[in-house]
């Protein structure tokens, strides 16, 4: 299995998490195929030292639906990541660029992210 180690300090979120999704598709190797889940085990270190302008930190949000009326929660990055933690926008970040496939549970386990 190889492992691909990317560095997040002063990178931006999407950058760090379009260079993930890249990785774990398999797109970094040059025996791609895409029918074939590829062994590569992608590290993010530094998540803590991302950067974030601080109006898109206050502006972005994520909104979930329960599913029932007036269901909809809408939260922001700023809030988001001091109440779970700075690696939960990242890995939905990543989530949300890989192809929804019978692959996408498999390559979000071989993600490691730590602060």
């Amino acid at each position: 299995m190889k492992e691909y180690t990317i560095d997040a300090a002063g990178k931006t979120l999407g950058r760090v998490a379009s260079e993930a999704a890249k990785a774990l598709m398999g797109k970094t190797s040059a025996d791609y195929t895409p029918h074939i889940r590829s062994e590569v085990r992608v590290k993010i270190v530094n998540v803590g030292k991302l950067y974030m302008r601080a109006r898109k930190r206050s502006t972005k949000t994520y909104t979930t639906y329960s599913g029932y009326p007036s269901g909809r929660k809408v939260e922001t990055y700023a809030a988001l990541s001091s109440r779970r933690g700075a690696d939960v926008p990242l890995r939905h970040a990543i989530r949300r660029m890989l192809p929804r496939n019978t692959f996408l549970k498999a390559r979000m386990r071989q993600l490691e992210i730590s602060l």
